[in-house]
């Protein structure tokens, strides 16, 4: 059973930052892929960011490049994301997930492992 455990959510202004960690168990942390969704009221989960075990290759929605930076710790089997220049449209429950997998057009949480989810709301 996977267990991720998100942190780091909270309200901040718009152009502020957030940071957001995400701990995992060593057989989940141990998933090619892992990566950061988020679901904003009234829409569907949307992916944000991924990062791979091997390489530390990154991936990111046009919505955040630029702003939001991915990485992970090896060591401490945790998955960050770093949110500068923040904005109202930010503002959503934002999901760790392992196990991605690239479907040609988008990453997906093959297996459906989710955290818990922690809100980060952005005001104007």
């Amino acid at each position: 059973q996977a267990q991720l455990v998100e942190s780091g959510g909270g309200l901040v202004q718009a152009g502020g930052s957030l940071s957001l960690s995400c701990a995992a168990s060593r057989r989940t942390f141990s998933s090619f892929v892992m990566g950061w969704f988020r679901q904003a009221p009234g829409k569907e989960r949307e992916f944000v960011a991924a990062i791979r075990l091997i390489g530390a290759s990154t991936y990111y929605a046009d919505s955040v490049k630029g702003r939001f930076s991915i990485s992970r710790d090896n060591a401490k089997n945790t998955v960050d994301l770093q949110m500068n220049s923040l904005r109202p449209e930010d503002t959503a429950v934002y999901y760790c997930a392992a196990d991605l997998k690239w479907n040609g057009s988008g990453w997906y949480n093959a297996y459906g492992h989710w955290g818990q989810g922690t809100q980060v709301t952005v005001s104007s």
